[in-house]
């Protein structure tokens, strides 16, 4: 629960979110003008899209690359989030015990590999001054 509750909180503004997904800011408003994602906004307006808006960014960008066209890809959308809807959720305690300690070495681990071998990971940029 506390997980969904994480990647559900809006933090991108559409810059990082254009960053994350290769995505132009105009495909990314299109989308959402067509029902594709809803991102949060704040009082003054301002776009934030969440981990899970990201996640369907990509997912959109890949099926655009596949070739299908938007109705396709809303129908698809929509019967994924109705099978996560009615697919039994997981007991709490089944979930990997892990401290806080141990989350923040095992991003700070990977924040440094990536740096090491080029690669690019979300912890990157924005969030990465949290991890050093």
């Amino acid at each position: 629960m506390a997980d969904q509750f994480r990647r559900s909180n809006p933090l991108f503004p559409i810059g990082i979110v254009q960053d994350l997904t290769q995505l132009t800011g105009r495909q990314i408003r299109y989308y959402e003008e067509q029902g594709l994602v809803s991102p949060s906004r704040t009082e003054s307006k301002r776009r934030l899209y969440s981990f899970n808006d990201v996640e369907r960014l990509l997912a959109i960008k890949d099926y655009i690359d596949q070739g299908f066209n938007l109705a396709a890809i809303r129908h698809t959308l929509e019967q994924a989030g109705e099978k996560e809807a009615s697919a039994p959720t997981a007991p709490v305690d089944e979930a990997p015990k892990v401290s806080e300690k141990e989350l923040h070495h095992l991003l700070k681990t990977q924040l440094q590999e990536a740096g090491r071998f080029n690669k690019t990971s979300l912890i990157q940029g924005e969030l990465s001054r949290f991890y050093r």
